[in-house]
């Protein structure tokens, strides 16, 4: 990155799961599998986090890390006129308050926690799946389009931990829009 822009934000969770809970499961319903929201995770370059279902997998080498804002999660609750959202249901693995994530895509970007900094590159936007229908409540697919996070590959290793944290960026960020549906495009889905 040749100039960066610094904000503060804070790591609310890190999610680490070994299994899909959702993937292939429409007649069986949501996997029970072990999730742990994790005070500290530990990422490999090219691979993901240690221990999570998307760690080495080839197919994910691109978006091996998910990333969303809990500020996008409120604002969908909010509309929905829904109880707040456990964020966890979601299966990102990093939730940060204070983060406007969909300029990031398509680059490099790095967050610091507690002396260490993990470099990523912000690959695609997570696009929600109908789970979260179900899962979080009635019409919050349709609003999570536009913010359902980022898709990245982790470019260094290193540790995150929970708590404050620094997001480096090279483009300016609006932190006060983390909440906002972004690159919204007409969809074929109800």
């Amino acid at each position: 990155m040749t100039e960066s822009y610094r904000y503060d934000v804070e790591i609310l969770h890190l999610l680490v799961s070994p299994a899909h809970a959702y993937f292939g499961r429409a007649r069986e319903g949501a996997a029970d599998v072990a999730t742990a929201d994790a005070e500290t995770v530990e990422l490999v370059a090219g691979k993901g986090i240690v221990g999570d279902r998307f760690f080495g997998k080839a197919a994910h080498m691109d978006a091996a890390v998910t990333l969303i804002s809990i500020e996008a999660l409120e604002a969908m609750a909010a509309e929905l006129v829904a109880a707040p959202f456990d964020p966890l249901l979601t299966r990102r693995n990093v939730v940060l308050r204070g983060a406007h994530l969909a300029p990031l895509i398509g680059g490099d970007f790095a967050l610091e926690s507690r002396g260490q900094v993990v470099r990523f590159k912000a690959g695609r936007p997570a696009n929600p799946c109908a789970w979260m229908d179900q899962m979080l409540a009635p019409g919050a697919h349709k609003a999570m389009r536009g913010r359902g996070g980022v898709r990245c590959q982790p470019l260094s290793d290193g540790m995150l931990h929970r708590g404050p944290a620094v997001l480096v960026s090279p483009v300016p960020l609006e932190p006060e829009r983390a909440g906002e549906a972004s690159m919204l495009r007409a969809s074929r889905l109800p």
